[in-house]
């Protein structure tokens, strides 16, 4: 049985016959979560600044890396390690049962190894279509909660629960609680989407086309972890068409909207750099406030999101800047990497004349939706 939670708010009823189904009958293994993200960064005192202004906890600290965690019980979900070029180096997920990494090991030519890290566990390295690295763990140690911030109590109606009590949130880091997800670009949009799905065994949310081009398949994909009848997150990860490989930004949960916003408050107090925000995403729902940290990586703090469970077939909807948000400020250039760069056109020369899915139709489209 199948639920539809897409009709009348933002997505027609769902994709046709013809169209991606947005899962695959028989994936490799089911991954049960997102484990953390890797960086690289030249000056790690700098990035531990930002890092917990912005709301992480210290887990483990050497001269070469960081390991920051959330107050969510867990593992880390952030490795910094120091290197000549600050950039991302690829995401590592949660694989549901040891077995699964003999399974995905035999299955891509792989090895399963021991992770001589803080945590421990086992792992299998691999690439996607990209040329991203992906790595599936296990048995990595779970962290205890640590004291977090809790949501404040809030008059609603008749429903009352604050009598006597003033609100004053304070102006502080938001406590970071977890790992939500990571968004990335590819030019390589079908080949990555169904290798995440027939690999990793995970299940489409929503897709976005573009306006004029639904017959050319889906440009994006908002993605979650399969887990049966145990709700996942909308999307642990979100892919898009466009000429730049990898990185586009990552998001963690905080407490509540007061958490979001009193700790924007704080790191613009900081000298940060606000890139979009505060407002209230359509696909997935999340509030959310994106900030740049010192390399111009953008990251998230989010609350409120929405949870699936597998009955969920994808949403449809057309890809647009001003479908992003159901309330906020518009969408900046700076959040949609629209603003003319020679990266940009490198990237976009060098897509043209690759093996991808961009060609100058795409493109137009593209533009046009980053402008609608």
């Amino acid at each position: 049985m199948t639920h539809d939670v897409h009709s009348g708010l933002h997505s027609e009823h769902g994709g046709t016959r013809r169209e991606h189904p947005g899962r695959t009958a028989n994936p490799v293994i089911k991954v049960a979560d997102l484990a953390w993200l890797e960086f690289v960064k030249t000056d790690l005192k700098r990035a531990e600044t930002f890092l917990t202004d912005f709301g992480f906890t210290v887990a483990a600290r050497t001269d070469a890396a960081l390991h920051l965690r959330g107050t969510l019980p867990g593992s880390h979900c952030l490795v910094v390690r120091k290197g000549p070029v600050s950039r991302f180096v690829g995401p590592a997920f949660h694989a549901a049962d040891p077995a699964d990494l003999n399974r995905l090991a035999a299955a891509t030519g792989g090895r399963v190894r021991d992770l001589a890290t803080p945590g421990g566990g086992r792992a299998v390295d691999l690439v996607d279509p990209g040329g991203l690295p992906v790595r599936v763990v296990h048995g990595v140690e779970e962290l205890p909660a640590l004291a977090g911030q809790r949501p404040l109590p809030f008059n609603r109606g008749r429903d009352l629960g604050r009598i006597n009590l003033t609100q004053r949130p304070a102006r502080e880091p938001a406590g970071v609680e977890r790992l939500g997800h990571v968004v990335l670009q590819t030019p390589r949009f079908g080949r990555a989407l169904d290798w995440y799905l027939e690999t990793l065994g995970m299940i489409v949310s929503d897709f976005l086309y573009l306006d004029g081009q639904r017959d050319r398949g889906p440009t994006m994909a908002f993605v979650r972890c399969d887990r049966g009848t145990e709700p996942a997150d909308h999307h642990t990860l979100a892919m898009h068409l466009g000429p730049g490989t990898g990185y586009v930004h990552s998001a963690y949960q905080v407490a509540d909207l007061d958490a979001l916003a009193a700790g924007g408050e704080f790191l613009k107090s900081r000298g940060y750099r606000r890139s979009w925000g505060i407002g209230r995403h359509v696909q997935g729902s999340q509030i959310f406030d994106y900030w740049r940290d010192p390399d111009r990586l953008m990251v998230e703090h989010f609350t409120d999101g929405d949870l699936f469970d597998s009955t969920v077939e994808p949403g449809w909807a057309a890809m647009s800047a001003s479908g992003l948000a159901q309330w906020g400020p518009p969408a900046t250039r700076d959040f949609l990497g629209s603003n003319p760069s020679p990266a940009l056109l490198r990237d976009v020369l060098n897509a043209l004349r690759a093996d991808n899915e961009i060609d100058p139709g795409r493109l137009v489209g593209l533009m046009k939706a980053m402008n609608r």
